[in-house]
């Protein structure tokens, strides 16, 4: 196996085990343990337990940007919002445990931690904001900022399993 496809797995084991047992509490043990190889060799990628979940955050941020950015790339004006609102609870489903990451994520003071979860934000916010201008809808920013409070919402309704949270 190469070594990227071995990161890779790394870093979808290290998401696995710290989305179900929290940062804090997993162990490289635990994620080379899930990943299927030796403890030592995590380190071969990674420098660190901190550096194994700031690059799952990345992996995480990235999923997210690529789709809206395809979402963007492709939507009408008309269906701009709501394909960016599909588009996420796909990911919500198909990638439950990174957007738990996330979410855990968002309490770690450690500064790359804080980094990586600031420049995933503001990317969103960004692409989101500079669509719905371009879409001409009004008041972008104040759309963006509800767009993205309902995703927070939709994380923990999906975290607690309350889909009540969400309905209109």
């Amino acid at each position: 196996m190469t070594s990227v496809n071995r990161k890779t797995e790394i870093i979808s084991a290290a998401i696995e085990v710290f989305a179900e047992i929290g940062y804090f509490r997993a162990t490289t043990a635990q994620v080379a343990e899930r990943a299927k190889i030796s403890q030592p060799y995590i380190f071969k990628f990674f420098a660190s337990k901190e550096a194994l979940l700031q690059a799952a955050l990345e992996a995480s941020w990235e999923r997210i940007i690529n789709s809206f950015r395809l979402v963007v790339e492709s939507a009408s004006k008309e269906q701009l919002e709501t394909d960016l609102i599909e588009a996420y609870e796909k990911i919500l489903a198909s990638h439950h445990n990174e957007i738990l990451l996330q979410m855990q994520s968002q309490t770690i003071q450690e500064p790359s931690i804080r980094d990586v979860m600031r420049e995933g934000f503001r990317e969103v916010r960004q692409i989101v904001l500079t669509a719905f201008r371009e879409a001409g809808i009004a008041s972008p920013e104040e759309r963006t900022l509800i767009f993205l409070a309902r995703g927070m919402l939709c994380n923990i309704s999906a975290a607690l399993d309350m889909p009540e949270l969400m309905e209109v």
